[in-house]
């Protein structure tokens, strides 16, 4: 045989590839992560098969590539390294909106607004810079502005607003021992609702519906405590909100929790959780301590995730002839919640909304705080 036929029938010679540890890690972690794209991770596998001495044919049949493909990412991974396993970006089209476009349309979103509305949309924005619809939602959405909602903000004026962030926040994330940590609050005029004509239900192709109008039946108040820690609630329901019902709450609480135990409530400002009939029940139950959030700040009582996780479940789409039917709706889902409860857990600590709160306060101008 010739030496051109030999060099033929043996083909190139593959080109060596030599690995060291840090390469070796990043190729077999880049091979197997998930975020990795097809293509990257079968160059890594690629170079990791060359390294071990297989030949291209070899590793394109175990791969399932060819081996012009085996040898083009041996070569690049030879000359470039771990750089030549990323693809290059490809100029595309030339862009068709300039750096001082896109000023511009932020400069005129954040500092006027139009004539005859509150705010900017997309073809208002659009008609007045002279570009495309999809141009300005492209921008705006690059930078995060959506000039279409409407936020709203409430400072507590508490003087004594730190130390109650850290007092409450204090509770949630180092419980004292022995002690349960309730959190308390009222749902005041739960409404029985009934509906004029029966709700239709759910179909292929058509949601639920119900009918607007509906008829008053009565209303209740529901006084519930949330156990901080297992997510259990202790509840009753009342005609009327006054300081003798919430009384009478509290000695609910004070049998339900054991004798061994401290109690500490986690609620709000309001005129009945501070009258004297309640000042003289705390100093009857000196295991009770309470501890008010701050004016304005119910957001820190998780008694109010537990109400907007009954209103969303149970009581928006329901209907209720009478308040007794609406009493034993809630009973009964209060019953099907404290077979499996599900605590809320608090994540923030005091500073963190300290700081939050500081720099929200930096942006408003004449507040007085």
């Amino acid at each position: 045989m010739s030496q051109i036929q030999e060099t033929r029938r043996r083909g190139r010679p593959a080109v060596p590839v030599a690995l060291d540890g840090q390469e070796r890690e990043t190729l077999e972690r880049w091979a197997r992560r998930p975020s990795s794209s097809q293509a990257l991770a079968l160059r890594c596998r690629v170079v990791l098969a060359a390294a071990d001495g297989e030949t291209n044919r070899a590793i394109a049949g175990r791969l399932g590539c060819c081996a012009a493909t085996v040898a083009k990412w041996r070569g690049r991974f030879a000359e470039r390294r771990l750089d030549g396993l990323v693809d290059e970006p490809r100029p595309g089209r030339p862009r068709a909106i300039s750096d001082e476009q896109v000023e511009a349309v932020l400069v005129r979103t954040l500092e006027e607004a139009p004539p005859g509305a509150t705010h900017w949309s997309t073809r208002s924005m659009a008609a007045e810079m002279g570009m495309s619809q999809r141009s300005v939602s492209r921008i705006w959405r690059a930078f995060g502005l959506r000039p279409h909602r409407l936020g709203s903000f409430k400072v507590s004026p508490d003087p004594q607003f730190i130390d109650k962030v850290r007092d409450v926040v204090g509770l949630y994330l180092n419980p004292p021992e022995a002690a349960a940590v309730l959190c308390v609050d009222e749902k005041t005029q739960a409404r029985a609702l009934d509906r004029t004509a029966p709700t239709l239900p759910l179909a292929f192709g058509a949601p639920q519906r119900r009918g607007h109008d509906y008829r008053r039946c009565g209303t209740t108040d529901l006084y519930a405590a949330l156990d901080a820690a297992s997510g259990r609630v202790i509840s009753t329901m009342t005609a009327r909100r006054r300081s003798e019902e919430f009384r009478g709450f509290l000695n609910l609480i004070d049998r339900e929790v054991p004798d061994c135990l401290d109690v500490h409530i986690v609620l709000d400002n309001v005129s009945t959780h501070k009258a004297p009939t309640i000042q003289r029940w705390l100093l009857r139950h000196p295991r009770f301590s309470f501890h008010f959030t701050p004016t304005y700040s119910s957001w820190m009582n998780l008694v109010e995730r537990w109400f907007a996780e009954l209103t969303a479940e149970w009581l928006h789409r329901s209907a209720h002839t009478s308040v007794r039917d609406l009493q034993d709706a809630i009973n009964a889902w209060i019953g099907h919640w404290n077979q499996d409860p599900k605590p809320f857990t608090w994540h923030k600590s005091a500073d963190d909304i300290l700081e939050t709160l500081a720099a929200h306060l930096q942006r408003i101008n004449g507040s007085g705080h």
